[in-house]
């Protein structure tokens, strides 16, 4: 009798799923003891919000004021102080999509606050944190060695016809599972983080140089970072620059200020940049659309909505979600569901990937198993269009996006999965296309036999497993 296949599901039959259309809400701002008197007006105003953003404890306080506990605030610092791989950096828009209905009873919202799924990966605390395993002995600061990867310095080449152009390091917002942790942001106490070494300027020329020069390459993402922290005008002039060459046919802006600070693309003189940019891309047949990455329903709000649609209006092909599978955020097929029709019905955001959380330090108590992620691919396939159906995938090191479903092999108990690639790119002739990569599942999710192999592991002092180990 052949033995049952370890990379499939054993579950059949998804929970079930009611539909409901659900109409976007802003939540009311006034709701917040430090925002209380802060205007309409105001709050449309992008310099407003860039200038009232959370950066530090106090700053959380006079927003918050006593609607959380000293406890949340002393968890919060000690985190900063011992794990946190990002600074604190929270637009107002984003921190008023959490807990957007206020307490449930009592006189504070900690308790909703320490369990809101949006706090949870904007604003994470020390008891966030796994104590048993915060961080997997194979984490590293570079997980998916995207620098290994760079054509020139920040230009990611690692597949065949599309690069990632790194054109900033910096965002409106920082989340704290970001997969470029070693580069993007101010330092922490934990990550001393690198900066690059060239000039903005001569970098853009190097990166338009290579592309020019690489015939291959049809396919370009403008990222970072956040292309909202570049000014529009240096934006806009790397992106004509693109368009003047014949062979690239798709270029797509990576934003989440789309979700975490929607006022900064509808700021007039940005709208009239954007219709310039896509009237050129449309008359070259060059498709031009936009990734954000919003991660959980509540962040989806009207503000939201009238930022697409001035991209849309503007002649953005589309705009498409990028999200992150993340325990205690989206790790549910409900949850997914609830964020993709919130962003299709009303928002008009193409779901499009959830990523499973790379392996960085410090995210444990974030990642899921790659059987959680299979099971969430099964569970929410035959509820969505099929366009707007999200691939779960897996972002494996040294490989790239793979469907959870496309793993050559899975460990189960040890929490290894195996991944094949059927390419190589110009910077890794050297590679065996047919070689296996390996990716690891969070210990704490393996049964206790799993747990065990890999606490003598880390005794012996192995930095390296084999499927023969």
């Amino acid at each position: 009798m052949q033995s049952p296949d370890p990379s499939r599901s054993t579950t059949s039959l998804a929970p079930s799923y009611s539909y409901r259309r659900v109409g976007l809400v802003e939540p009311d701002w006034t709701r917040l003891p430090g925002w209380r008197d802060v205007t309409p007006t105001q709050w449309r105003d992008v310099r407003w919000q860039r200038a009232h953003c959370v950066k530090n404890v106090r700053q959380l306080h006079q927003v918050m004021g006593g609607l959380l506990a000293d406890q949340l605030y002393e968890d919060l610092e000690r985190d900063h102080a011992e794990r946190a791989t990002m600074a604190l950096l929270v637009t107002p828009q984003m921190l008023n999509t959490m807990v957007p209905n206020g307490a449930s009873g009592g006189s504070t919202v900690t308790e909703e606050f320490y369990a809101d799924p949006v706090r949870r990966y904007m604003i994470p605390v020390f008891s966030d944190r796994r104590i048993d395993w915060p961080t997997h002995p194979l984490a590293s600061r570079d997980s998916l060695h995207e620098q290994k990867m760079w054509a020139v310095e920040g230009l990611i080449h690692r597949y065949p016809t599309k690069v990632l152009a790194e054109v900033l390091p910096t965002c409106p917002q920082y989340c704290g599972h970001c997969t470029r942790m070693d580069l993007v942001g101010t330092s922490t106490p934990s990550v001393d983080k690198l900066r690059f070494l060239t000039a903005p300027d001569d970098r853009f020329d190097r990166m338009i140089d290579y592309i020019r020069g690489t015939p291959e390459v049809r396919d370009v993402v403008v990222s970072g970072g956040d292309v909202a922290n570049l000014p529009w005008p240096r934006l806009e002039s790397f992106v004509q620059r693109l368009l003047d060459i014949d062979g690239i046919r798709d270029i797509r802006l990576a934003t989440k200020a789309l979700v975490g600070l929607p006022q900064h693309w509808l700021q007039p003189e940005v709208v009239a940049g954007v219709e310039r940019v896509a009237s050129v891309a449309r008359e070259r047949g060059v498709s031009l659309s936009v990734h954000t990455h919003a991660n959980h329903a509540q962040s989806v709000t009207p503000s939201v909505a009238s930022a697409v649609r001035a991209f849309l209006e503007a002649g953005v092909r589309d705009v498409r979600n990028q999200g992150v599978l993340l325990a205690g955020v989206n790790d549910d097929a409900h949850a997914i569901l609830d964020l993709c029709f919130r962003l299709l019905d009303d928002a008009k955001i193409v779901p499009y990937y959830f990523y499973m959380c790379d392996m960085v330090p410090f995210s444990e108590h974030w990642r899921t198993s790659l059987g959680t992620a299979q099971q969430i691919q099964h569970d929410i396939m035959g509820y969505l269009p099929g366009f707007a159906t999200p691939r779960v995938v897996c972002d494996v090191p040294l490989v790239g996006k793979r469907w959870v479903h496309q793993v050559a092999e899975y460990d189960r108990q040890r929490g290894i999965s195996y991944w094949t690639k059927g390419y190589r790119t110009p910077l890794d002739d050297a590679q065996d296309p047919t070689e296996e990569y390996r990716y690891f599942d969070p210990i704490h999710t393996l049964p206790l036999e799993g747990r065990q192999w890999w606490e003598a592991a880390v005794l012996r002092g192995e930095a390296v497993v084999t499927p023969t180990d």
